[in-house]
């Protein structure tokens, strides 16, 4: 079996890599040695910048569908309410997602799953993995297919996607350093009676442990229970049982509420831990084998949806438009950065959140409910901490392929900004899998015709847009004349040019693709 990219392990980042090589018309195989999408609800939390990925391909409202809102959060003490916070539209203006979506991790794999069979691709179930080899022109997988018989599948790379204890990252010889929590972390799928609305997230504080209720689709009484067990608790994960995890919420909560179903539960160590590297030679890690960490802030799964949506536009430039093989090891330099700061910003959440450490505990408990409200209604308090758990704020800034020639609010290297123009989305125009040359015209300056040139001398390559200099536009660069954006085509900031120039555009595009002069 020949294929471009052989892409190992059919959870959330498998395949939703496998829906972005889609796009591009890149070559893959993806196998599993699961017999088909889980049927457990896992990972829950969909962030803003996932959905945005997914708007690019038709899948958002799918995905919106198949969910619940998080309209507000309820946080508790003694179990009683003492704050109560509007999240519904948090992110107003930052996004055309400003929320947080609960959607079953089992559906939305079922999702992807189902668009690329849309698309003419599948899955190899119950298929696994069990050694590769690379050289200089590509590698050899040897896998055993679903009928137990040896196969070999060629590919010109190999991605893991095969969770925290990855086959692909022993092979490659990739470190996975890190530390781990010591207590116990739990988590059920139940359906409860109690007081409370399905409308909002609950959470529960108390002096060293943290209990959370998310609102799951699929019924009003049905939650999903996040939670910690005291850091005396002993024994070992699988000996664990249900009642245990009952009797540890009702003491954590002091609420009055009745579980009378568990569909799920699972109690785990949590481990915050990133690969040394997410590349080599022809190999690559995303998702889980790359980047482990505390479940604070919802952000394994959609961290995952983004490696792959980082790796998959630069195989493909490779692959398909000849670029030098230079630029893989830009998505090391992107993604391992990147890793490194969530494992930063998930052990500081779930510090606050259960540290038994007296001062911590006591703004936890005596402080932050009163005031949380006041401060999450604040402009300069939303724009700090949507853009970080909604992960449109991950900036690739000291990235080699970001081109800064201004002064301006917004970066070479950011997410391309979320703006109306005209009563329609800016990303709207953006969707192709293409560069995209982005000019904001004042009106007054005389544009050099770009379209023609760069078309004929990366056909297939670029797409062009011409937008008026609004004013919010204006103000949200600091810009007051015309100026030129060139996106990547995950709608990262590129180059960045006070002029709009056909020599600087094509210069960029000659340094991502690794050529020496434009069109050679």
């Amino acid at each position: 079996m020949k294929t471009e990219v052989i892409i190992a392990g059919a959870g959330p980042t498998g395949l939703a890599l496998a829906t972005q090589l889609t796009r591009y018309g890149v070559d893959f195989v993806i196998f599993d040695k699961k017999e088909t999408t889980t049927p457990y609800s896992k990972a829950i939390g969909v962030q803003a910048r996932t959905l945005e990925i997914y708007e690019q391909i038709g899948l958002a409202d799918d995905l919106i569908a198949l969910g619940t809102i998080t309209e507000k959060a309820r946080l508790m003490e003694g179990g009683q309410v003492r704050a109560e916070v509007e999240l519904m539209n948090i992110g107003t203006g930052m996004s055309p997602y400003p929320f947080l979506l609960i959607a079953e991790q089992g559906r939305h794999e079922k999702m992807l799953y189902d668009h690329l069979r849309s698309q003419g691709k599948d899955v190899l179930w119950k298929t696994e993995l069990l050694k590769f080899s690379q050289d200089e022109n590509g590698v050899t997988a040897s896998v055993k297919n679903a009928d137990g018989e040896m196969e070999d599948i060629e590919a010109r790379y190999i991605v893991g996607c095969d969770g925290a204890k990855s086959i692909v990252r022993h092979t490659l010889g990739m470190s996975f350093p890190g530390t781990t929590f010591e207590r116990f972390f739990y988590v059920a799928d139940v359906e409860l009676d109690w007081e409370f609305g399905h409308e909002a997230l609950h959470v529960c504080l108390a002096r060293s442990t943290i209990t959370a209720f998310f609102p799951m689709p699929g019924g009003t009484n049905r939650y999903r229970i996040v939670g910690t067990f005291p850091e005396e608790h002993t024994g070992e994960e699988g000996d664990v049982l249900y009642e245990e995890i009952e009797k540890q919420i009702l003491a954590d909560t002091e609420m009055k509420l009745d579980i009378t179903k568990v569909n799920w539960f699972s109690v785990y160590k949590v481990h915050a831990r990133h690969a040394n590297r997410f590349r080599e030679g022809r190999g690559f890690l995303a998702g889980d084998s790359a980047h482990i960490h505390s479940p604070a802030g919802a952000q394994g799964m959609n961290t995952g949806i983004q490696d792959g949506y980082n790796l998959a536009w630069k195989l493909a430039t490779v692959l398909q438009a000849g670029a030098s093989d230079a630029i893989l090891e830009t998505y090391n330099d992107e993604r391992v950065a990147n890793a490194e700061r969530l494992l930063k910003t998930t052990d500081r959440i779930f510090n606050l959140g259960s540290s038994p450490e007296p001062v911590t505990a006591f703004l936890r408990l005596h402080v932050f409910p009163y005031v949380a409200n006041f401060l999450v209604g604040l402009e300069v308090v939303q724009k700090a901490v949507f853009p970080l758990v909604s992960q449109i704020g991950i900036n690739y800034r000291h990235s080699p392929l970001s081109v800064n020639e201004t002064n301006f609010h917004v970066k070479a290297g950011d997410r391309m900004p979320y703006f109306v123009v005209d009563g329609v989305s800016i990303y709207d125009g953006l969707r192709e899998p293409k560069f995209h040359v982005v000019v904001f015209t004042d009106g007054n300056t005389e544009l050099p015709d770009l379209e023609e040139s760069l078309s004929a001398a990366y056909p297939n390559l670029v797409d062009f847009h011409t937008v008026p200099l609004y004013p919010n536009i204006a103000e949200a660069f600091g810009a007051k004349e015309s100026f030129m954006l060139l996106l990547r085509p995950d709608n990262y900031i590129g180059l960045e040019a006070a002029d709009v120039s056909l020599e600087k555009a094509a210069a960029y595009l000659d340094k991502v693709l690794g050529r020496a002069a434009a069109g050679g």
